[in-house]
């Protein structure tokens, strides 16, 4: 590793992060491109179907690329999808090195864009800011080697470990900048998923709601499988506008699915009963439509499941400065739980942030 190398990977990273959430079912990638001390090149891909970043970053520098290293937070493409290989791109440039921060998971890749860099006589290194260049990638990471997409828990409870109250007011848990923290989160996931109890007790938009020109709305998921949907809720009433899924029951009755599909929404049925379908099975299904990521917005059955069949990867957990109390209330996790602590699914890499008096706990579930 030369000097200054995390350097400028970090500045890649940066440039990487400004596409979060615009290029599914791609990664977020960024490049920049260096020759003697300076940067000459910066680049990074916008959405899907356009340049990668390396090509904007060899657009940015022109013929000076020529001689020049290149640092690229993931490792060159060498097949062909809806633009050419990248490796290609950067032998004909003339590049002296490369450093890519991480090899790519994709099995169409995989190293082979390292090795016809090397073939070319091209210096290469990789692992510079790796775990770091991993993390932005987890969507993609876990999503390119599963078929499923990266799964995130996000609760807000009381500091009792309540949801809500014994009459199900959860109206508000959470402050404001937590609030406004959950839309910027929403801003990058491909979709936000909610069981029907959450939708019938707190009729919920589940949009992105920031000012800022930026601003996009995830995929809607509702678990639902005896097909309860309200037709005034928010949901079915916004469904033109904001993209919907609804997944059921098999033995969901036809004239809710047509209803339903009348108002823009996409019904799925998959197995399991109405009582509980098979997330699994939604999981997979959200795969096939290029979805990476999905962050979970209740309820408690749907975060126990998740939790129970080693679905869930991740959680952003609230916790709030209050006390509700409640033999009643609810608390965040149902589902049959385990019978010895021991069996507890450990969450671990914990980050914690402040907003005001909130506290978020963000980390990996183990698996």
């Amino acid at each position: 590793m030369y000097k200054n190398d995390e350097n400028y990977m970090r500045r890649a990273i940066e440039l990487a992060l400004l596409a979060r959430g615009r290029t599914s079912p791609n990664p977020i990638v960024g490049a920049v491109i260096v020759k003697d001390g300076k940067i000459i090149g910066k680049g990074y891909h916008h959405q899907a179907g356009t340049p990668h970043a390396e090509i904007n970053a060899l657009t940015d520098a022109g013929q000076e690329a020529r001689g020049a290293t290149m640092y690229v937070t993931l490792e060159p493409c060498s097949h062909y999808g809806k633009t050419p290989p990248c490796a290609h791109a950067l032998v004909e440039a003339g590049l002296k090195r490369v450093v890519a921060a991480v090899l790519d998971p994709n099995p169409l890749v995989g190293g082979r864009g390292m090795a016809i860099l090397e073939k070319a006589g091209i210096e290469t290194t990789v692992g510079v800011c790796e775990e770091e260049a991993a993390r932005i990638n987890e969507f993609f990471f876990k999503y390119i080697t599963t078929g499923r997409p990266f799964v995130t828990l996000k609760m807000a409870m009381t500091l009792d470990g309540k949801i809500a109250t014994g009459t199900g007011d959860s109206k508000w848990i959470s402050n404001e900048k937590s609030r406004t923290f959950v839309h910027e989160l929403r801003n990058i996931y491909d979709a936000v998923m909610v069981g029907i109890g959450t939708v019938l007790q707190d009729n919920p938009r589940l949009n992105t709601r920031l000012e800022r020109k930026d601003c996009r709305n995830p995929i809607r998921v509702i678990i639902d499988g005896r097909l309860d949907l309200p037709p005034e809720s928010y949901i079915v009433q916004s469904a033109a506008s904001q993209p919907t899924l609804v997944f059921c029951a098999e033995a969901a009755p036809h004239h809710k699915v047509h209803l339903l599909e009348e108002s823009g929404i996409k019904v799925i049925k998959v197995e399991g009963t109405p009582e509980a379908i098979a997330l699994e099975a939604v999981l997979e299904s959200l795969g096939r439509m290029n979805i990476c990521s999905v962050m979970v917005e209740g309820g408690a059955e749907i975060n126990g499941y998740l939790i129970e069949h080693k679905l869930a990867d991740k959680v952003h957990w609230f916790i709030a400065p209050k006390l509700a109390g409640g033999r009643k209330a609810p608390s965040p996790v149902g589902g049959d739980g385990v019978e010895q602590m021991s069996a507890a699914a450990m969450v671990s890499k914990l980050e914690v942030q402040n907003f005001e008096e909130d506290i978020l706990i963000t980390g990996y579930i183990n698996k």
